[in-house]
């Protein structure tokens, strides 16, 4: 096998380390799964991995997917399950089962889950900025220059998701009712609600969702604007690359291969003379998905993940701290989290 994973954390991993890590590996998932795990892996010569997202493979797994097509994972001696995620498919459960050995899950989702007793660990924080922001309609919503000014308007939530933890944390900090002061509509996949101008605010990811919304205003004669909750001080850590603690304690070799391959990838996947390429093969999954739309998107996209152009996966431990803190302050978690035990001991020494 040809080995090329490029060393971006202080964790040197060299060709014979990383062979031994894979089979060291293998031979745990087939003392695990049995024979059937072991004849998979004769027969391909590759170790069988899963990785569970956060959500659908789409642009916010850009990096992901192109690892798998463009085979940064076989070149790494793995044969990479990439699953998509959302209702009934989480990240953190699947660790915890055992049907993934990998997973992508933003700092609330840990921080709730260790606190219920999760036994999980950060690898990496794949998103350098919270992509998370409302959308709303420029002329029909009065601008948004403070939270203050969310009186007496109706915001969309997702209720379970990202986007309701990240809400109602600013609706206590800043001293917003539910009901009183703010009014919220449990939203769905129909965006008619918004168009119909019944919601004010409805929650996207600026660099998916944001994009597209954004362009069909346009059309409209409309123009779109954003609330970033992260401009007042609501900075929940999005997706991250997560596994288990047994995994990340026994096999941290393994791990480190896994984060180092997929920041490489991520990467490649964001440089601009590959965004098309990039684009095409998500456009293979989501054929809906015009590939110039997804273009757009991808360089929306860089900036939020790119640190001086590398994945660098940087983990943002202030900010994963005042997002446990502010959790346990609005009653969103009944216990504190100590993020250092949570960050695995690598993602610590950068």
């Amino acid at each position: 096998m040809n080995f090329s994973v490029k060393v971006i954390c202080g964790c040197r991993l060299t060709a014979v380390s990383i062979l031994s890590a894979l089979m060291l590996f293998a031979a745990a998932c087939s003392d695990e799964s049995g024979s059937e795990k072991s004849a998979e892996q004769s027969e391909s010569g590759l170790v069988p991995v899963t990785l569970r997202l956060k959500w659908l493979r789409n642009v916010s797994a850009a990096g992901s997917i192109w690892a798998e097509r463009a085979g940064f994972f076989s070149r790494a001696g793995m044969s990479v399950a990439v699953r998509e995620g959302g209702s009934g498919h989480d990240a953190i459960t699947d660790i915890e089962l055992g049907r993934a050995q990998f997973g992508i899950a933003s700092a609330d989702q840990v921080i709730r889950a260790v606190s219920k007793g999760a036994r999980i660990r950060v690898l990496a924080q794949i998103f350098q900025k919270n992509p998370l922001q409302w959308i709303y309609i420029r002329g029909v919503t009065p601008d948004i220059t403070a939270p203050s000014r969310l009186a007496g308007l109706t915001v969309g939530i997702t209720f379970g998701g990202n986007d309701e933890a990240v809400f109602t944390a600013l609706m206590r900090r800043f001293g917003l009712r539910p009901g009183l002061d703010v009014y919220i509509y449990g939203v769905h996949y129909d965006y008619a609600p918004f168009w119909r101008h019944e919601v004010n605010l409805w929650p996207v990811y600026r660099n998916t969702e944001g994009i597209v919304l954004q362009k069909r205003l346009r059309q409209r004669g409309s123009q779109a604007a954003f609330f970033d909750p992260e401009k007042y001080g609501i900075d929940f850590p999005a997706n991250s690359l997560i596994t288990s603690e047994e995994i990340c304690g026994k096999r941290p070799e393994f791990a480190e291969m896994f984060r180092q391959v997929l920041l490489q990838a991520w990467t490649d996947a964001l440089l601009e003379n590959n965004i098309h390429a990039v684009a095409a093969a998500i456009n293979t999954i989501d054929p809906d998905a015009r590939v110039a739309v997804l273009e757009e998107q991808l360089r929306a996209t860089r900036p939020l993940v790119l640190d001086r152009g590398v994945c660098s996966g940087r983990i943002n431990v202030e900010a994963w701290k005042r997002t446990a803190s502010t959790m346990l302050e609005q009653g969103l978690v009944e216990q504190r989290v100590d993020i250092k035990a949570v960050l695995a001991p690598c993602a610590m020494q950068r």
